[in-house]
């Protein structure tokens, strides 16, 4: 089973991760296939717009801590430079497409999933669904621009609380704060989002392009991206993030020393 569905329909082409068991968390496979994917639909004309969603009930969990933690455990560098191999270059490759992206966020968007939708152009939410800056509870920083992203979607104040405090914010609410453009009901996101994307397909989409590189692909998101990289690596070196994710798979609450 392939773990990134590929559909293109009327100029559209839409993404869904496809590991509905695993709540689309990311391995290292659909990394590197969905970064070389969205790469190729930002070089092909034939792509004017992009959509991304999840297989099953959530949109994507972030990073898939079970394959984290055995690479941890098994000394190999991996986990500690996929922000700089992985996740930075996907969103500079959403962020610089030029051509619109929508999220249509159909569940749970978590970590590095939740900074997938930010970094996203527009982004239409299924009435279910939350976003959870998670990385505070598993001992990390922030990391795939969210610490760019998100206080430009819903300021500073709210970013912060978003991030130190990991509460999720559901739907409703993440609308009244400007995360999201609308909500509609969980069964009509996808055909929301790609509806509105169709709409774009046929509008002037160089002028979106060069909507997109004055609004956003900025020197600022540049620096962002290399104080995650190097804040990332440090705090996934810490005892306290081995505990926290030692902690999750055993299902357990983590005991934190603050080193």
């Amino acid at each position: 089973m392939s773990e990134l569905l590929i559909d293109d329909a009327d100029g559209v082409r839409t993404f869904t991760l496809n590991r509905p068991e695993s709540f689309n968390s990311f391995t290292l496979a659909l990394k590197e296939r969905f970064l070389e994917a969205v790469v190729e639909a930002a070089e092909d004309d034939e792509v004017r717009a992009v959509v991304v969603t999840g297989a099953g009930k959530a949109f994507c969990a972030g990073q898939d801590l079970k394959e984290h933690i055995a690479l941890l455990e098994a000394g190999d560098p991996a986990p500690l430079n996929t922000v700089e191999k992985h996740y930075n270059p996907l969103v500079k490759a959403i962020v610089g497409m030029p051509k619109p992206v929508i999220a249509a966020v159909n569940g749970m968007a978590a970590g590095a999933g939740a900074s997938l939708a930010f970094a996203s152009d527009l982004r239409v939410a299924a009435a279910g669904a939350k976003f959870l800056m998670a990385f505070a509870n598993v001992g990390l920083t922030a990391d795939s621009g969210a610490s760019w992203t998100l206080p430009r979607l819903i300021g500073h104040g709210r970013a912060m609380e978003m991030m130190l405090l990991a509460q999720p914010v559901g739907a409703e609410e993440a609308l009244r704060i400007g995360l999201v453009g609308q909500v509609v009901p969980d069964a009509e996101v996808l055909s929301t989002a790609q509806a509105l994307a169709r709409k774009l397909a046929a509008g002037p989409t160089t002028a979106y392009a060069k909507i997109k590189e004055a609004m956003a692909f900025t020197g600022a998101l540049e620096a962002a991206l290399e104080v995650e990289a190097r804040t990332q690596a440090e705090a996934g070196a810490t005892a306290d993030h081995r505990e926290a994710v030692a902690a999750f798979v055993a299902k357990r609450k983590p005991g934190f020393t603050g080193r």
